[in-house]
């Protein structure tokens, strides 16, 4: 049998323009902790005290009983968190999960124009609404948007606006498409939600009590100021495909716009952020007025906290748009989070092209994906006041979330739950797409808003939300209470030597112990008089069968031993020297997951495969180091 080591690398390199959750790792050190509710009789002022003395307390969510923290020593940091664990009055305890937005190209100009397009460079900007009629035969027509438009109740005889929070990277406030509207002609569409409480208020303080000053146009939570500005571009460019779903963004004089975007910035300028940072940037929008909620970014951790802040948002009729990721994989078996959460008003959006084929770099899954949206080359907004060309399912779900918010505006009463409902039984179904999504269809905007409309009047209603650890993977569950086998997922890319025509078409591998995974802690001894068997790491087993998946191909092999240099396990098939593994592992216990990835190189003095490790990040191997810190060596 062929022997082959998958090491531990990180950053993530991106499949060939493929970059959605680029890595999903922790912050070392850094906890979500989740006090029972105080319906059971826990004194939550009590626990925070208790918590205090233990760790460093760096935020509180008291509508949902959070706590973020961090230990007061990373050496310590195991025993600490075990310590918590067995608080009775502490529901669960959760690393601070890194999460990533992405896109997988970021171009001025492209080959084709798909939905929300207007030239600008060949001078194709109208002065009226029939710019969009220069792309006859591009997603924009297929996705009727125009026609949903002249459906869509005028502002005149509806002035209600819909708030769509997008939770990303910020917003351009300054953008012509974002600014205040003027019946003149001279201003923007006003497609920034403002809190007139504070816009008419004291400076330098909470006018309207909701714990932040001055939040005019929205809340930066990652500096934790009122300044939302964009530092990355990707905020911007999916606030203005959410605008551009219910008029034309390159229109000018610009009309005024039906949707208003509260710009919630949970994104750092490299575009990732925490559970920390999302969890509150969510919790704003619930409490602060927004109907939907968009999120462009993602990862394949499953986090408790980040489900429960969501839970508040559906429970109080917000939709929930999601972006499906851009690995090329399936999220049936190879779970993204958020847009795999099973609420009952999340929308899993993946992409297509304008020939409404799914784009090669969206995620898909017949049961956990729902539907599809225009997600490739599409021209929006991006900071400093001009427009540029982006692709991935980033793209695709604020289309969803634009057009659901146009469609929400005339029946404001329906809950996400109840458009959801109608967006899926009014989409255009796509014989190409009834393997990849739920609803074997693309979104139909102007079917959406029939279908509203002909339900003047209906009630608000939706379905009890109850959480079941049985409906996610065993590492789901943070306090403990599940079990079940481990996962580790890898994922090859065509590389040197791999061949094929398509780079990010890449070979999908699922790896699934069977049985349930059972972690020795035995250390293998190293041969200390052959420099060539000398390691760097101390090495553990780690004994259990896995399924490999090689496209339709079902293989068995056996895993052998982990290190924080990397992992091996033998099968009797051969990888493609130079392709790019991408590994999704679980920790002993079953509560946490690693991503890293490397690219599969070839060792002939070895004569074994192996992933090239190179420049891993303090983060990953400060992780590793946690799951075997406790471990006996032998």
């Amino acid at each position: 049998m062929k022997r082959i080591i998958l090491g531990f690398i990180v950053p993530f390199v991106a499949f060939s323009g493929a970059a959605f959750a680029q890595m999903s790792t922790v912050v070392p050190g850094e906890y979500i902790v989740k006090v029972r509710n105080s319906s059971t009789g826990v004194n939550q002022q009590g626990v925070r005290s208790r918590l205090a003395q233990r760790v460093t307390m760096k935020g509180a969510y008291s509508r949902l009983g959070m706590y973020h923290v961090s230990v007061r020593s990373l050496s310590t940091a195991s025993q600490e968190v075990e310590d918590l664990k067995q608080d009775p009055d502490i529901e669960y305890v959760e690393p601070n999960y890194i999460w990533s937005a992405g896109q997988t190209s970021y171009s001025e100009y492209a080959s084709q124009g798909y939905a929300l397009q207007t030239l600008v460079t060949n001078n194709w900007v109208s002065t009226n609404s029939t710019s969009y009629s220069q792309f006859s035969n591009t997603v924009v027509n297929n996705t009727a948007v125009t026609g949903a438009w002249s459906l869509s109740t005028s502002l005149s005889t509806n002035s209600n606006k819909v708030i769509v929070a997008v939770v990303d990277s910020g917003l351009d406030r300054t953008h012509p498409v974002f600014k205040a509207y003027k019946s003149d002609g001279t201003g923007g569409s006003g497609a920034l939600w403002v809190n007139t409480a504070e816009a008419n208020g004291t400076p330098g303080y909470d006018d309207d009590g909701n714990g932040f000053v001055d939040d005019i146009n929205g809340w930066n939570f990652v500096a934790n100021s009122p300044n939302v500005n964009d530092d990355n571009n990707h905020g911007t460019h999916v606030s203005g495909i959410v605008v551009g779903a219910g008029l034309n963004i390159f229109q000018r004089p610009l009309p005024e716009s039906k949707i208003v975007i509260m710009p919630v910035k949970s994104l750092a300028a490299d575009g990732t952020g925490t559970t920390a940072t999302a969890i509150k940037a969510i919790d704003y929008a619930v409490n602060n007025g927004a109907q939907v909620i968009n999120n462009s970014w993602g990862g394949s951790n499953f986090s408790k906290a980040l489900l429960d802040s969501l839970t508040a948002a559906y429970n109080n009729g917000i939709l929930i748009v999601n972006a499906a990721g851009n690995y090329n994989s399936n999220n049936d078996s190879l779970p993204m989070y958020p847009a795999n959460y099973d609420l009952p008003s999340v929308i899993s959006v993946a992409s297509v092209g304008s020939s409404d084929v799914r784009s090669s770099f969206s995620n898909y899954g017949k049961n956990t994906v729902h539907i599809a949206s225009p997600g490739e080359s599409i021209l929006s907004t991006v900071p400093g006041g001009g427009y540029n060309y982006m692709s991935g399912t980033s793209m695709a779900s604020p289309f969803v979330a634009g057009v659901a918010a146009l469609a929400l505006r005339e029946e404001p009463q329906l809950t996400g739950y109840q458009i959801k409902q109608k967006l899926f039984a009014n989409v255009d179904v796509i014989a190409g797409l009834a393997n990849y999504v739920s609803t074997s269809g693309r979104i139909d905007s102007a079917k959406l808003i029939t279908a509203v409309q002909a339900s003047h009047g209906e009630t608000a209603s939706q379905p009890s939300y109850v959480y079941s650890a049985s409906r996610y993977p065993a590492s789901a569950d943070s306090a403990g209470g599940a079990t079940g086998c481990g996962l580790v997922t890898t994922a090859i890319n065509g590389g040197p030597g791999a061949g094929g025509a398509n780079p990010t078409a890449g070979v999908v591998f699922g790896l699934m112990m069977i049985p349930m995974a059972v972690w020795f802690v035995l250390r293998q001894r190293a041969m200390a008089n052959d420099p060539r068997n000398k390691r760097r790491h101390d090495r553990f087993k780690m004994q259990s069968s896995i399924k490999v998946m090689v496209g339709d191909r079902e293989l068995v092999g056996s895993m052998n031993s982990i290190s924080q240099g990397g992992l091996s396990f033998n099968t009797d098939q051969a990888l493609e020297k130079g392709g790019i593994i991408t590994m999704r592992i679980q920790s002993p216990d079953g509560h946490e997951v690693i991503e890293v990835q490397g690219q599969v190189v070839w060792s002939e003095a070895n004569q074994a495969y192996g992933v090239q490790f190179a420049n891993a990040k303090q983060g990953t191997l400060a992780m590793i180091q946690q799951w075997t810190a406790n471990l006996v060596k032998s």
